[in-house]
Formats: structure tokens, sequence, C-alpha cells
């Protein structure tokens, strides 16, 4: 689907931002039981780290959202709950992986590549209010606000 990785983390570049989607671990994770979620978001390539301006990290990310706030039901998910995703030694991995490329596939990449631009983003994350705002503030700051 056009995504670059490094470690734990993929973007894909659209212009003056990237899609970020980032694997964070839990702490607490053993032999018998592993929880993890996604970060994902975009990342402004005006404040990239990267001075090349060629790949993005889950540190330049400007709105850090996770895979729920992508999922029609959240609540009702069989291998997870509103800290992400968990495998335990019990789990189908088969059933796993089919349900995990299902959220992504069917809901998680469609709507993260809905944004084609600066103004789509503003428009598409506006809906969380505390990052949308932060967005916004940040792209002003930048003076990377499209004239229509």
């Amino acid at each position: 689907m056009g995504y670059q990785t490094s470690g734990q983390t993929w973007w894909k570049d659209k212009g003056d931002f990237f899609n970020v989607i980032n694997l964070q671990n839990y702490s607490w994770n053993s032999k018998d039981s592993v929880d993890f979620r996604f970060n994902i978001g975009i990342a402004v390539k005006a404040t990239l780290k990267d001075e090349n301006k060629k790949k993005a990290t889950y540190n330049d990310l400007t709105v850090p959202l996770d895979e729920g706030t992508f999922l029609p039901d959240r609540k009702k998910r069989k291998f997870g709950d509103n800290r992400g995703y968990s495998i335990t030694n019990k789990t189908d991995l088969e059933e796993f992986k089919d349900s995990l490329t299902f959220d992504f596939e069917e809901f998680i990449l469609p709507e993260l590549d809905k944004p084609k631009t600066i103004n789509d983003c503003l428009e598409f994350y506006g809906n969380f209010t505390f990052w949308g705002d932060h967005l916004k503030r940040q792209i002003k700051e930048l003076g990377l606000i499209e004239k229509k």
C-alpha cells in the first residue's frame, strides 16, 4: 500500500505530510500474554526530525491517535480492548492474523488514506477536538494552509 518501514514504524509520503503507523508494545508483556497497540496519525513534513524529510518516526506524529479511533466498535473486539490488541498462549494465531488484517484493510488504511492534502487533514482530524486543534495551530504557524 506504498508504506515504507523501519523497525516498528511504517510511513507513507503524502506530500506535505506522512501517514504514520507505529507498533507500541506494553511493558507488562510476558511469555504468556502480549498486549500492543498501533499509534496512527500524520506527521507534518516541516516538523520532521529527519533533515532529508524522507522518513517519519513515532516522535514526529503531529496527530497521534490509536487504531481504535478508526474501528467502528472498539469495545467489541475479540482480540483487544481500549488499550489495543492482546495475544495469549491460548490465542488462535491464524484467527488473530485474519482479524488484524481485516481491521487494517477494511477500516484503518482506507480511513488513513482519505486525506490527500493539508486541508483534507484539517477537515479529517478536526473531528478529534484536542488533536485537531493542535494540528490546526501547527499548520497555521507553519503557513501551510492552502488557499481555496
